[in-house]
């Protein structure tokens, strides 16, 4: 299959509906990551996603609508969902919510929920109210590397596995949506995102955050929202996330780097933009500024292709404060070591 990558013109946009409605994949920005989509409510185009991805079938996947009233036929909505529908859709916010008959087991493995949300990307909005389906769509990458926020991205690890990427350039946001389970007894976010607890709480004041977040899965514990696998959003080289005190780390890492380059490896330390003068000494990439975390957000998982692009095998990451937007990224960065964390 030739993939073919086109900028997002009404043409292209109505191509890539088409292609869905028939039951292909079509890949599409959105303002959190790229998506891989397929036709949610077909259980011959769904598998589709799990091929092309390498992903496991017990791994729920999002179903992405663009309107209000498309959510209505696909799941049970009460109050206050639909007052956090109302505050942050369109946005970077996926509610857990039960599902209706129509869903197919194939998209959402099974379990009695489903995973909803209304991207606020434009290209996302007008594909999918063109395509007139609801669209089950995870990241369009191989499962388990880091997250696609480019066309560039999705093109490298799935070239030849659909039919056509929208190119909507790069995503804002660049870490997935925030995913709140609102069947359980109280708001529980189960993955953290764009949308955070403290602004949750500004609408659900007793929204909390899973303790799973984290932590990996327990054993037999079952995934109820994409994002919470032991090792996820990886590089191809040993990610080793180092916190503590900035002097501390820096002592650290800069320990590492040189036993790592005197064993013969390619390494880098992956800092922060305030820190960077620091590690004299060391070949150095910076991530983000601790005064804009949501740069950090933006740039994690091109910093990791980038690192893939250039063979590196291994990497020294210092890790953030766990607040706000922080939160969403050292659950990405624990499951990109593969929780290979060092308290210093």
């Amino acid at each position: 299959m030739q993939t073919r990558v086109l900028k997002p013109t009404e043409e292209a946009i109505a191509e890539a509906a088409q292609l869905l409605r028939q039951g292909e994949l079509v890949a599409f920005p959105t303002e959190t990551v790229y998506g891989l989509g397929a036709n949610a409510l077909d259980p011959e185009a769904v598998p589709k996603i799990f091929a092309a991805k390498g992903r496991p079938n017990d791994n729920p996947l999002i179903v992405h609508i663009g309107t209000l009233e498309a959510v209505q036929p696909l799941c049970y909505v009460d109050e206050r969902a639909r007052a956090l529908m109302n505050a942050f859709w369109p946005g970077p916010l996926t509610i857990l919510l039960p599902k209706k008959p129509i869903i197919p087991a194939v998209t959402n493995a099974g379990l009695p929920s489903v995973a909803i949300r209304m991207p606020s990307h434009p290209v996302a909005l007008k594909l999918l109210r063109a395509c007139g389906v609801p669209v089950a769509a995870p990241s369009a990458n191989t499962s388990g590397r880091p997250s696609p926020t480019t066309a560039a991205h999705v093109l490298d690890d799935l070239n030849g596995k659909l039919s056509l990427i929208l190119d909507g350039g790069a995503c804002d946001v660049g870490v997935e949506s925030t995913v709140v389970d609102m069947t359980a007894k109280v708001p529980t976010i189960v993955r953290p995102g764009g949308i955070t607890l403290e602004m949750l709480q500004t609408v659900l004041s007793d929204a909390r955050v899973a303790d799973s977040v984290m932590r990996p899965l327990r054993k037999d514990e079952k995934a109820v929202s994409p994002g919470m696998m032991y090792r996820h959003y990886a590089p191809k080289g040993q990610l080793t996330l180092v916190k503590g005190g900035p002097d501390r780390v820096r002592e650290v890492c800069q320990r590492l780097y040189t036993q790592a380059v005197a064993d013969g490896k390619k390494t880098r330390v992956l800092v922060l933009e305030e820190h960077a003068p620091l590690y004299d000494g060391c070949e150095t990439l910076t991530i983000g500024s601790l005064e804009r975390p949501e740069s950090i957000a933006r740039e994690l998982f091109a910093a990791l292709r980038r690192m893939d692009d250039e063979e590196v095998q291994v990497m020294l990451c210092e890790a953030v404060p766990s607040e706000g937007i922080g939160l969403a990224i050292m659950n990405r960065m624990y499951r990109a070591a593969a929780f290979h964390v060092l308290e210093v």
